[in-house]
C-alpha cells in the first residue's frame, strides 16, 4: 500500500526535498554522490504522462549502484515512489517493498544502490528535473524483472 511520503519513513532509502512554504531558499543535506572517478554530474529535465490510477502492477525495478539520483518536481500532481531493500541474493526484496505517494511540493533523492521502480505520475502530465552521476557505461543503471506486485493506495495516502 502506498503511504504518504514523509522524511522519516523514506530515510532508509534517501532524502525528501520539499519547497519551502514561505519566500526564501530551502537548503538540503542531500546525498549527491558517486563512487566512480569517471562519472560526471548530469542534470536533465523529464516529462512524464500520467499512469493509470492506482492500483498499479509493477514488474521491474532498477538501481544505480554507484550514484545517487534526485528528482525535483517542476510541475507535477501526485506521484508514486516504490523502493525495495536488498534480498539475501543481492537483488530486490520484493516481499519488503515500500510505496509512497508524494505531493506536488515534494522531491526525492535516492541514495546510491537503492532498488526502485520507474517514475509514475498521476493527475496530469508532469515535469521534473533529475540529477545523477553518469559515466556512460552499463554501470549507470541496472534493471531487473521481478515477480509482479500490485501497489494500492493506503488509507493515509493522498
Amino acid at each position: 500500500q502506498a503511504e504518504r511520503l514523509t522524511k522519516e519513513a523514506f530515510e532508509p532509502f534517501g532524502d525528501v526535498v520539499e519547497a519551502p512554504p514561505f519566500s526564501g531558499r530551502g537548503y538540503f543535506e542531500t546525498d549527491l554522490r558517486d563512487s566512480r572517478a569517471t562519472a560526471k554530474p548530469r542534470l536533465w529535465m523529464l516529462t512524464k504522462q500520467p499512469a493509470g490510477p492506482l492500483p498499479l502492477t509493477i514488474d521491474m525495478l532498477e538501481r544505480h549502484e554507484f550514484s545517487s539520483q534526485t528528482f525535483v518536481p517542476i510541475d507535477i500532481g501526485r506521484w508514486l515512489i516504490v523502493v525495495a531493500p536488498f534480498a539475501t541474493d543481492g537483488g530486490p526484496a520484493v516481499d519488503r517493498v515500500r510505496a509512497f505517494l508524494a505531493g506536488p511540493h515534494q522531491g526525492v533523492g535516492y541514495h546510491r544502490n537503492i532498488w526502485h521502480s520507474g517514475l509514475y505520475v498521476f493527475d496530469r502530465p508532469a515535469r521534473l528535473s533529475v540529477f545523477q552521476w553518469l559515466d556512460g557505461t552499463s554501470s549507470d543503471e541496472e534493471r531487473v524483472s521481478v515477480p509482479p506486485f500490485v501497489v494500492t493506495e493506503a488509507a493515509n495516502g493522498r
